[in-house]
């Protein structure tokens, strides 16, 4: 469900704002540095409890306040008020949902899936295994029930085997306890998320033909350990190499997708541009199967959308956000790059950022916007 008002206050360098945005796509639309990412931003704690610019989220509060408040609505019946507040001399974040204080992330999380498009997507290619990792796992925790547990579970394990591991004289017999547990529950976390990678891969490969003409592109994913033998035998036979290095070496923990093309790395081969568009395939693939699997709508957060793309690929992004039927925030430096871009029935909401405020233009539909945005043009350049 999209949310269907947004109040934050405290945020870097935006302005306390107040704003209904609308349920299908938001235009945020304003020069570099004028507060459009830090709106993004905000809607990623009150959906993660995190943000995508900052480990520390004290960094993300105005230098002038102190604290930081989000509050948002998701339209139900009845709709869901959600909230995240943190304070400066706080070290945890405050969060509420439905009226109630909760105290894990997850819960926020499960209320307002919602996915990321910006230039840190591009791991998703070029980055560690670990980026690809989190990725799987958000698909798997929507739409797997248990996964949560399982996952938390195969944690644990892992931590206990490698603190024994770490030991001057190795707990054999505690060793063999941890062994199993680690062996049960990342056998169980590998079922969930393969079950969950054969459902993804022909949504991704629709998604991706959409938008890229690029036969070849094959995306696998890898278990974190040899395919051909058991993972309770290979912690066996290398717990001395285990030992040596002070951590497990193989385990879910290892887990990694595999995107190449013509049997080389993809990103070696393709354009920026291209790795875009196949970045951005995996994250509208996921919640397109999240659809699919729960009825649930994903909310996505776009930063720069035309940034590397002609305007044949930014025609064939934006009819797949119309296509998913989804609340989509996309920013952009360039007013006329998007605008006039939107089907007639495409519900579009204008926000214009200048100097961290926020001016809310009125909503139009689709080719609707042409006007508007050349409006918003001319007064950029008054």
């Amino acid at each position: 469900m999209p949310l269907d008002r947004l109040v934050m206050q405290g945020l870097r360098n935006l302005a306390a704002l107040d704003i209904r945005p609308s349920p299908g796509i938001n235009l945020i639309l304003g020069a570099n540095g004028s507060g459009k990412t830090s709106l993004l931003e905000g809607i990623h704690i009150l959906g993660l409890g995190r943000s995508f610019r900052t480990h520390r989220l004290k960094h993300a509060i105005a230098y002038e306040a102190d604290s930081l408040t989000l509050h948002g609505r998701v339209a139900g019946n009845p709709p869901i008020p959600l909230g995240v507040r943190r304070d400066r001399q706080a070290q945890e974040l405050e969060m509420s949902l439905a009226g109630e204080r909760i105290a894990r992330t997850a819960s926020l999380a499960e209320v307002l899936p919602l996915q990321l498009i910006n230039p840190d997507t591009f791991r998703l290619l070029e980055g560690t295994p670990k980026a690809r990792r989190e990725f799987l796992d958000w698909g798997v925790f929507h739409v797997k029930h248990g996964f949560f547990d399982v996952w938390k579970r195969v944690r644990q394990a892992l931590k206990h085997r490698n603190a024994l591991l770490r030991h001057d004289r190795m707990d054999l017999r505690s060793l063999d306890i941890w062994d199993r547990e680690f062996t049960h529950w990342s056998e169980r976390l590998d079922r969930l998320r393969e079950d969950y990678f054969e459902a993804f891969i022909p949504v991704f490969e629709e998604t991706l033909s959409e938008l890229l003409d690029e036969p070849g592109l094959e995306l696998r994913y890898s278990r974190g350990w040899d395919k051909e033998r058991s993972l309770a035998e290979i912690l066996q036979q290398g717990r001395a190499g285990d030992r040596q290095m002070g951590f497990t070496q193989q385990g879910p923990q290892r887990a990694d997708l595999r995107i190449r093309l013509h049997r080389r790395p993809a990103v070696e081969i393709l354009s920026r541009g291209q790795q875009k568009l196949v970045v951005s395939a995996l994250k509208l693939a996921q919640g397109r199967l999240l659809e699919r699997t729960t009825g649930r709508t994903c909310l996505y957060l776009i930063d720069d959308l035309p940034a590397e793309l002609d305007n044949q690929h930014r025609k064939r992004f934006c009819r797949w956000l119309e296509r998913m039927n989804c609340q989509v925030f996309v920013t952009s430096v360039e007013p006329q790059a998007l605008g006039g871009i939107w089907q007639l029935e495409t519900p579009v909401m204008m926000f214009h950022v200048k100097q961290g405020r926020i001016e809310a233009g009125s909503a139009h539909h689709g080719a609707g916007t042409s006007a508007m945005t050349s409006d918003m043009t001319n007064s950029n350049t008054e």
